[in-house]
């Protein structure tokens, strides 16, 4: 199993427009072969020494894929290729975090 930890850099002021349109494509991405989890989440703060300051202009996705091909063919789905040129202005950048079981 391959675990994913994207995070969006947004735009100043775009992060609610950006999750509104992201929950519409949710489903689709949710639907794809080897796709176990996939979920955006937004940083919190909480005071805990440990924990870096919460950046209220990044979305966090949380992701499982069934293995490396899976989260290829993800990368490269139609309707995630076209998610990602609509909101091209609001991205400010997109990094990924490619993990599996120790």
């Amino acid at each position: 199993m391959i675990h994913v930890l994207a995070t969006i850099e947004l735009r100043p002021g775009r992060r609610d427009a950006f999750l509104r349109a992201f929950r519409n494509v949710l489903p689709a991405i949710r639907a794809e072969a080897g796709c176990v989890e996939y979920t955006p989440a937004l940083e919190r703060a909480t005071g805990i020494p440990l924990q870096s300051p919460a950046r209220d202009h990044v979305v966090m996705v949380m992701e499982k894929w069934r293995d490396l091909a899976a989260l290829e063919a993800h990368l490269g789905a139609p309707h995630v290729v076209a998610f990602l040129r609509q909101h091209q202005e609001a991205i400010a950048s997109v990094t990924l975090q490619i993990l599996e079981a120790a």
